[in-house]
């Protein structure tokens, strides 16, 4: 769909993020698929200890259901990106010889995502802003509206809670613990705190949008 037909479709600045967060889920199937590989490695290592059969194991679920996604002629776009997440994960676990180093990838670009959404925050630049402008197809008109600025502002402090939340929780366990309880533990957050966290933060980010109808098109600036 153009942008000029999504516009149509979407009259009003909740709308518009709605429809855009819809898209972003990948729905129940998305969700499944990002968390098989992890919870296989978990499990695999607790139950052999065995660090390249269990990177192995974790890296052939991925595949697998990526190619399913060809197969199907379905979007693969959410198992690559958990693929390319997994295969950087199985990387640095193989390079160091520690199972808790296949997490720290996703702790840290958790991190980033939580760095990044505040500075756009901070400087009135809110990262869902661009949602809308991906809408509109002009990328910066919103922000003539300090309506749909401050929207977007709640929006963003939502969308970068669940990476703020998994950073406090999965960074000690990492930093502080060792052995099979430090990998079982980094395993059962990283499967909790994944797809649930964000369908409970989009939940929330729905819950805001659904009491307002803030129209689309800011208002045009006097000459």
């Amino acid at each position: 769909m153009s942008a000029e037909a999504e516009e149509v479709a979407h009259d009003t600045v909740e709308a518009a993020v709605r429809a855009q967060l819809a898209k972003a889920l990948g729905g129940v199937r998305g969700i499944i698929e990002a968390a098989i590989p992890t919870i296989a490695f978990t499990l695999s290592w607790i139950t052999t200890e065995d660090l390249k059969l269990s990177l192995i194991i974790s890296v052939s679920l991925a595949v697998l259901l990526l190619l399913a996604r060809i197969v199907q002629r379905s979007t693969p776009q959410f198992v690559i990106n958990s693929l390319i997440g997994i295969a950087i994960g199985a990387f640095f676990a193989s390079r160091t010889g520690d199972a808790k180093d296949y997490f720290l990838p996703g702790i840290l670009w958790n991190a980033g995502y939580m760095v990044a959404m505040l500075v756009s925050i901070v400087s009135r630049w809110p990262v869902v802003g661009f949602l809308i402008g991906s809408v509109t197809g002009d990328p910066t008109a919103w922000r003539r509206d300090p309506g749909i600025v401050r929207l977007c502002m709640r929006l963003t402090w939502l969308l970068m809670l669940p990476c703020a939340v998994r950073v406090a929780v999965q960074g000690p366990v990492y930093l502080f613990g060792g052995g099979d309880e430090a990998v079982a533990a980094l395993g059962l957050a990283k499967i909790a705190m994944g797809w649930p966290l964000q369908v409970a933060a989009f939940g929330a980010m729905l819950w805001v949008l659904g009491r307002g109808r803030t129209p689309l098109k800011p208002p045009v600036a006097p000459a």
